[in-house]
């Protein structure tokens, strides 16, 4: 029975040896594929570089081993920017097919890719897009093309720009619910969802103001591409020709063709002067990005930042796996790069509404003293409002796309009133002891009193203040100045110019030729910061890499409930002062 036993336990013993070593061998072979799949790797001759407007845009991709092995790898910017000025100075690469679908992105990052795009073609090389159904991004983006065309049976979203806020006061009112604001500035409306039941005046005027401004930029471009009149899309969008046969988009010149997917690929082989029966060579934005390139000159760090801003990182759930700006790592990253001799300017790429004020304050005082060492500029994304441009003002230099949402200069507080739903809707009962009038400041049971309420004002009203002198000292203005800008108002980046806000009109590629000019750099090259965790760091951390697609997917699912629900969740460990915009429209 001894011997049984003794055989039974080896057994299991060299089993389970056998699967941790077999395991092991299945993840360095899985580390091994996808390393290989990402290796440098040479462009065939007559190619086509093929740029798909779907999905969601991303600053940067966040290609994890998730995200890889899931299919859910996100698309970036950088990335696809820097394929297409690969593809503009490739003598294989003749041209770019752009696939339409629906595209999830913000104005500025569209207005950027689009520019991009134009400047491809001043290599006289050309540009065909295609697609089932465009939404109002992709054919902005897609406008710029020599020849686009559509399904016989698809459609082109053009209805215009328009966003819905929700209110949900008096649905938590019902539950005995509320939220009590404080605030400094009549423009900062972040609150008003939770405390009023419509836009207010200042709110409205500002919404209406970018509005009409990205508008007004989409018109612009695809009349001048198109050769539309101006007046004739405004007709075409009042009308909703979205709903109309698809033929009529042929005779308003919005497409130069319907057809299906597999004619189109013709029209790409005859400009390859490629036969009917040929494959067409195609490469994509990871392979023209894993193509070989000398990296010339001195080196330009170009640090992404985007997200919400706050000083630590959360603990994992479903509201809080977007992407973030996190100050404490962020502040650590930029100390290295400010002790790096071989970086000798830093570009700070900002696409955030903003967030936490305490964190943002920490950031700007790390590019403060980064830029004792070293040029510093700012190219701002679709937003650096609030938060977003309180880490801005300490640059050298500011670089804004016309359509990037910034300013909102100003700070709120926001503390979730339970107390009725605890003590009238459910019927709980508290006594309380305390060594000081508001030693219980702050607990669940009972509102605030009017002297809590002054004191927490007091606090933010010292919060905006301290975010003034921050822009005042950036910007050289005087503090009147500054209020004269302030008051939590949300401007475009066309109109922050007029008001010193920034320094200069344009994309990424602007902002690292103005830190090149500051170091006095002729040649040089940038890199991407931070660098992405290697494979062994991202297998031992697994489980933290699934945020982004669980993320995506409720975005999807609750739709406007989205928003309302995620601050609902997260409020009460939010930092007490916020630095945040109103609201951000990404997709169209």
């Amino acid at each position: 029975m001894k011997d049984f036993i003794k055989s039974v336990s080896a057994t299991i013993v060299g089993l389970l040896a056998f699967s941790v070593i077999v395991g092991v061998i299945c993840l360095m072979s899985l580390v091994g594929m996808i390393a290989s799949s990402q290796s440098t790797q040479r462009v065939a001759d007559n190619s086509v570089l093929v740029i798909k407007l779907d999905g969601a845009l991303q600053e940067r991709a966040e290609d994890n081993l998730y995200a890889t092995l899931s299919g859910t790898s996100t698309k970036g910017l950088q990335e696809t920017l820097e394929a297409i000025t690969k593809a503009k100075n490739s003598d294989e690469v003749k041209g770019i097919y752009l696939e339409a679908g629906s595209y999830g992105a913000d104005m500025a990052q569209m207005q950027e890719l689009r520019d991009a795009l134009a400047d491809f073609k001043t290599a006289k090389k050309w540009i065909v897009a295609y697609g089932e159904e465009y939404s109002l991004g992709a054919y902005y983006v897609a406008s710029v093309a020599d020849k686009i065309y559509l399904n016989p049976q698809g459609t082109i979203s053009w209805q215009g720009m328009g966003g819905q806020m929700m209110f949900v006061k008096d649905a938590l009112a019902k539950i005995g619910v509320k939220m009590v604001p404080f605030k400094c500035g009549k423009y900062k409306s972040a609150t008003e969802m939770f405390t009023e039941d419509k836009m207010s005046e200042p709110s409205r005027e500002q919404t209406e103001r970018y509005l009409g401004g990205w508008w007004q930029t989409v018109c612009q471009a695809v009349s001048k591409s198109r050769a539309i009149n101006a007046d004739s899309l405004q007709a075409y969008a009042d009308r909703v020709i979205s709903l109309e046969d698809p033929k009529n988009f042929i005779r308003y010149k919005m497409v130069d063709g319907l057809l299906y997917n597999d004619q189109v690929k013709n029209v790409v082989r005859s400009r390859l002067k490629l036969e009917k029966t040929d494959e067409v060579p195609q490469v994509s934005v990871a392979d023209m990005i894993n193509a070989p390139a000398e990296k010339k000159g001195d080196e330009i760090a170009v640090y992404y930042a985007w997200g919400d801003i706050v000083q630590e990182r959360p603990s994992q759930d479903a509201f809080s796996n977007s992407h973030l700006i996190v100050g404490r790592e962020m502040c650590a990253d930029l100390a290295d790069l400010a002790d790096d001799d071989n970086v000798k300017a830093v570009v700070i790429r900002i696409n955030s509404g903003g967030g936490s004020a305490y964190a943002s304050e920490q950031i700007w005082h790390q590019i403060e003293a980064l830029r004792t060492k070293k040029p510093v500029v700012i190219s701002m994304g679709g937003a650096a409002a609030s938060g977003g441009y309180y880490i801005s003002a300490a640059a050298d230099y500011i670089v804004a796309e016309p359509t990037t949402i910034t300013g909102s200069i100003g700070i709120f507080g926001l503390t979730l009133d339970q107390s009725q739903l605890l003590t009238e809707k459910l019927g709980l009962r508290y006594d309380e002891v305390k060594t000081n009038r508001n030693a219980t400041m702050g607990g669940m049971m009972k509102p605030m009193t009017a002297e809590q309420m002054a004191l927490m004002q007091a606090s933010v009203n010292r919060g905006y203040k301290l975010f003034k002198s921050r822009v005042a000292r950036g910007r050289r203005m005087n503090m009147q100045q500054v209020e004269e800008r302030a008051q939590g108002h949300v401007f475009l980046g066309s109109d922050a110019l007029k008001l010193r806000l920034v320094d200069e009109l344009g994309g990424l590629d602007k902002a690292v030729a103005k830190a090149a000019k500051l170091a006095k750099l002729d040649v040089y090259h940038t890199l991407p910061y931070p660098a992405p965790a290697d494979m062994m760091t991202q297998l031992l951390n697994f489980n933290n890499n699934k945020g982004t697609a669980l993320d995506e997917q409720l975005r999807l699912t609750l739709g406007t409930f989205y928003e309302p629900i995620r601050m609902l969740r997260t409020v009460q460990s939010l930092d007490p002062m916020q630095a945040r915009c109103p609201f951000i429209i990404t997709n169209f």
